[in-house]
């Protein structure tokens, strides 16, 4: 069935929308959206995914639906009976078993994927093609190559994508990225941060529910959820605990880290690492996983400064969430920041405005649709933390320290790149 005329304006409105803003804030082109069809029509979404973190957002567009004058339409997920329970616990009026039902669904008008990171690429390429903007679950993708054929499609068709960084919509962030390049705290040398958890006796992401006899369902396509997975057997631990598995997940790093080394990507105008080390190891729960249950990474980055992000799953003691400056540093608090030089004398505080909640996120990108603001979390930002946690986990597997190489644009081993000049690449000051 050919689209009303009117589904025609909207897909062209939301088709047409326009790249994101990039790190350094870019404002996007002078144009008002609210003038091609209203900035206050009603905006249809489709959802892949409803397990979860599908479940997040079925919640936050439930909440937010009548303030922001949504619509859901429908929910898909190869789990039939869990799509059917999305549909209904978001008021959608259709439920499907295969995603494509929604990218060929003519009243959607953008899409949230929340399905496991194997499968981001292929749903987010399809969903651009069929002029969908889309909301990808973070990591943007599960690998280096698959995300950036994200950002070569997001180019080419134009089509928005809002990564799921969610505390890319608490402006602690953006705010600290302004007193930084305005000199406050000097050069920058380092920064650290954490996700640490403490987990029960199961260790992470495994639960009670789930034994190796746990049956298949038998409205679940398992051959549809593994997609371009190995092909094995029905595992209920790869299905219901999967991002414990190498196959589907980045584990500790692109599950965890992704949220953490976004936030000082953001705040220190970071893109590509120059050097990533990745260690930890299976160490308390040698239960069958292939990925770390404890990890931690080290980046080194051109502008000359490296990033400590800790990952224990075995204990819950942080560390300060801190950017170390020559002159003074900045300490991430429950309520903003602050920043104190050497002597502990407080130069400058900030109240956060917004947080790290999918509400504010969807927000973010319903007003990017009306009316042009810029994304929060776009495709640059998206393909810079994907690099950064897959080069972590690439040097635990391989046990060396891996290298961007910008010339061909992949990671290597650091030792097969020639001498590099270890000066920064900004000319940053020293002062």
């Amino acid at each position: 069935m050919e689209p009303s005329d009117h589904s025609v304006s909207r897909r062209r409105f939301l088709g047409t929308a326009g790249a994101a803003a990039a790190l350094s804030a870019i404002a996007l082109p002078a144009r008002s959206y609210a003038k091609v069809v209203g900035a206050n029509e009603r905006i249809r979404i489709g959802f892949i995914g409803a397990g979860g973190m599908g479940g997040v957002h079925l919640r936050a567009i439930k909440a937010i639906k009548d303030k922001n004058n949504l619509e859901a339409v429908i929910v898909a997920d190869c789990w039939k009976s869990r799509a059917a329970k999305g549909a209904a616990l978001v008021g959608a009026s259709q439920s499907a078993g295969d995603y494509r039902q929604v990218l060929d669904h003519k009243d959607v008008d953008y899409l949230t994927i929340a399905t496991p990171e194997h499968w981001h690429s292929k749903m987010t390429c399809d969903a651009m093609d069929a002029g969908k903007p889309v909301y990808c679950e973070k990591p943007m993708t599960h690998t280096i190559p698959e995300a950036q054929e994200v950002m070569k499609k997001q180019k080419e068709t134009k089509v928005p994508l809002q990564v799921g960084v969610q505390a890319m919509s608490d402006d602690s962030y953006s705010s600290a990225a302004k007193v930084i390049a305005d000199g406050m705290l000097g050069q920058v040398v380092q920064a650290q941060i954490e996700y640490v958890r403490r987990n029960d006796k199961l260790g992470p992401w495994r639960t009670t529910a789930i034994t190796d006899s746990t049956p298949l369902p038998a409205d679940l396509d398992w051959n549809a959820w593994l997609g371009n997975a190995p092909k094995v057997p029905w595992n209920p631990h790869h299905y219901h605990e999967w991002r414990n598995y190498r196959a589907y997940s980045g584990g500790i790093a692109t599950d965890l880290f992704i949220h953490r080394i976004t936030r000082i990507m953001k705040a220190c105008n970071l893109l590509y690492p120059r050097r990533v080390v990745g260690m930890g190891g299976i160490w308390q729960w040698p239960d069958g996983r292939d990925l770390p249950d404890n990890f931690e990474m080290i980046c080194e980055y051109p502008r000359g400064m490296t990033v400590y992000v800790l990952g224990t799953m075995s204990n819950r003691v942080p560390v300060d969430h801190v950017i170390r400056g020559y002159r003074a540093t900045l300490t991430f608090t429950s309520t903003g920041w602050v920043v104190k030089d050497k002597d502990n004398k407080v130069l400058a505080t900030h109240q956060k405005k917004g947080a790290e909640d999918p509400e504010l996120h969807h927000t973010n990108l319903h007003n990017h649709l009306r009316n042009g603001e810029p994304l929060n979390c776009p495709v640059e930002l998206g393909m810079a933390g994907v690099v950064a946690v897959n080069m972590a986990n690439e040097s635990w597997r391989t046990g060396q320290m891996m290298a961007w190489d910008k010339q061909a644009e992949k990671m290597v081993p650091a030792h097969t790149l020639p001498e590099q000049n270890y000066f920064p690449e900004t000319g940053a000051s020293k002062g």
